[in-house]
């Protein structure tokens, strides 16, 4: 190789580079032109190989340096102009994307949400009524605690708030990512969950209610309910979506169905994991806070659900999915 001849031929590219590189460093990324951030990323490139031939050809310790230099310099402005970028992008998805997505699978959710609705209607009734039943789905440490201390259960999460606030998060993402795999057998899994849960809180709804314990059992519920028990129903959502795809993918072939049906399922997910998350905070410290009145929790509950509907009703219009029913 004639090392002056390769001087002079790449040593523009380089100048070139340098020039583009101060200005990304002085006004960002975003101050340069699509054609420029293509060709920054072309120069990059021509860069790093001659970086890597010069240190070959030991063409000397003051051209490798420099070379050195504009490769780091151009990995920073490259590398971390693509993660900003990245979440950007995340941040587009949590204010219009997953709005959305919410609205354009809106009749699944009201399914999930019918499914739980009725079996909890169901087990309320039949445990108003048959002891029995009562005693079949409430554990029964809690039937002894209601109806002989006159207590609820939550107290015990006082004095272990981190610790109970951790399992209640792992515990409600482990529910959730339940249902979505439970749609893989068509649904029945995800119905399943549904249906088990709803019959566990219309009999616990029963169970406080005959024991004038209602006001504040829904005091403890209602704020972090307000975030979980939506998310629950999105995730039932999720799951459904996989299983239509399996059992009846309609115009589309199955394995469309389920490209199709599996996107919507993986971006309602990567919704509600932060609604759980918040959800399993609130559950921790502030729901069974004895220091909180019970009217306070009402209305933040209240609060927080009504800021959730404003935040899912989101115009499509905004929306970069273009989605819609």
């Amino acid at each position: 190789m004639n090392v002056e001849r390769w001087l002079i031929r790449q040593e523009p590219q380089w100048l070139e580079f340098e020039q583009l590189l101060n200005r990304a460093e002085t006004a960002g990324i975003q101050g340069l032109s699509a054609t420029e951030i293509c060709r920054l990323s072309q120069l990059y490139r021509v860069v790093s190989a001659d970086l890597a031939r010069a240190k070959t050809r030991r063409l000397g310790s003051s051209l490798v340096n420099y070379l050195q230099g504009l490769t780091l310099r151009g990995y920073s402005q490259i590398y971390q102009g693509r993660r900003s970028q990245d979440w950007r992008r995340v941040w587009g998805f949590f204010q219009r994307g997953f709005p959305a997505v919410v609205q354009q699978t809106w009749g699944y959710t009201a399914f999930a949400l019918g499914v739980f609705l009725g079996a909890a209607a169901i087990a309320w009734w039949y445990a108003w009524r048959d002891r029995q039943f009562l005693e079949l789905v409430v554990p029964s440490d809690i039937l002894s605690l209601v109806e002989k201390e006159g207590k609820l259960w939550m107290g015990s999460i006082v004095g272990v708030e981190p610790l109970a606030s951790s399992a209640i998060m792992t515990n409600n993402l482990s529910v959730a990512f339940a249902m979505l795999a439970g749609g893989i057998l068509g649904g029945l899994g995800t119905l399943y969950i549904l249906w088990n849960n709803g019959l566990h809180m219309g009999a616990i709804a029963a169970l406080v209610a005959q024991n004038n314990l209602e006001y504040p059992f829904w005091a403890f519920v209602s704020p972090h309910g307000a975030l979980e028990l939506p998310a629950i129903f999105l995730a039932g959502a999720a799951g459904l979506l996989l299983g239509q795809a399996i059992l009846l993918p309609g115009r589309y072939r199955r394995l469309s169905a389920l490209k199709r049906n599996g996107t919507l399922a993986a971006q309602l997910m990567f919704g509600i994991v932060p609604l759980l998350v918040i959800a399993g905070i609130i559950e921790g410290f502030w729901s069974p806070n004895p220091l909180i009145p019970n009217s306070v929790k009402y209305l933040s509950g209240l609060g927080l659900l009504t800021a959730l509907m404003f935040y899912l009703a989101s115009p499509l219009e905004r929306s970069p999915t273009g989605g819609g029913k």
